[in-house]
């Protein structure tokens, strides 16, 4: 009797656990209820602060006496932040893809610079604790998680990602041979910032980006030729990757209105609604 009420037991208990998890989860991970809603305007509060806390330190402007609140506030932070993840990581149901995501990372990093002073002692180390609190400013790539643009924005640049590697890998390919070539046309004149081939490939990246720094420059009529044919070409260079995405960003943001309840916002490649659970007409695309 004790080994099958044992065993009854340990399932309410599992049950409760799994019903503690997914509030925990539908507040955490989702926006749909008013305590999710309310969590994430604190969470986005909390990253506000942070950030605002790390430009003032940065400063240097805060009186000796006002730098014991500053590392007050910066641990109550930090605490938040770090039950924040521990949460998440406790509630999700892919704990392995949390962690290893882009905002899983985000929220490590976001933490770990406080906890490094433990760890990291001596005189020689005060530097790299400096360098470790700033990685706190990571926190703000977390407000994207709130916003439905700034997801769009991520799929879009992550979709287009090999089509920009691609389009890189040309570009990378071109400066170099134009650095080359300009090598081979001013390398032998006096005085010239020409006098190899990085300081060549350097003036093509600088040119090409429309900059200008103006730090090397040709001096034969053949090498202003190929500059002015280097400065038209980076217009028209930079509006490609602008292109891409652009056109990713609308493609991936086309909507299916469900003919049954009228809702719009179903995903594109939606076959079913994601409310009423009625087929979607294929022809209803916005």
């Amino acid at each position: 009797m004790n080994f099958f009420r044992r065993i009854i037991e340990g399932i309410k208990y599992h049950k409760q656990n799994n019903t503690l998890k997914e509030k925990t989860y539908s507040v955490i991970f989702e926006a749909d209820t008013w305590a999710g809603k309310l969590f994430d305007v604190i969470l986005i509060w909390f990253i506000v602060v942070s950030i605002l806390l790390v430009m003032l330190e940065s400063m240097h402007i805060v009186p000796f006496y006002a730098d014991k609140v500053l590392r007050i506030l910066e641990w109550l932070i930090t605490v938040f932040f770090t039950m924040e993840y521990a949460l998440r990581i406790y509630c999700s149901p892919n704990r392995k893809k949390y962690i290893f995501s882009f905002y899983g990372i985000v929220d490590l990093l976001s933490t770990l610079p406080s906890y490094l002073g433990f760890f990291l002692s001596g005189a020689h180390y005060l530097l790299m604790l400096r360098t470790f609190r700033l990685i706190r400013i990571f926190r703000i790539f977390k407000l994207f998680s709130f916003l439905s643009e700034g997801n769009l924005l991520l799929k879009a640049v992550r979709q287009s990602s090999r089509k920009i590697f691609v389009f890189f890998t040309f570009v990378l390919v071109l400066t170099i041979a134009i650095g080359t070539v300009m090598y081979v046309v001013e390398g032998n004149e006096p005085h010239t910032g020409f006098d190899n081939i990085p300081n060549s490939i350097y003036w093509t990246i600088v040119t090409i980006t429309t900059v200008g720094y103006g730090d090397i420059t040709p001096s034969t009529s053949l090498g202003r030729l190929i500059s002015a044919f280097v400065m038209l070409l980076g217009y028209t260079i930079i509006a490609v990757p602008t292109g891409i995405v652009s056109a990713e960003i609308i493609r991936s943001g086309k909507t299916k209105k469900c003919p049954h309840c009228g809702k719009q916002s179903n995903d594109d490649n939606a076959i079913y609604c994601k409310y009423c659970g009625q087929e979607l007409d294929k022809q209803g695309k916005l």
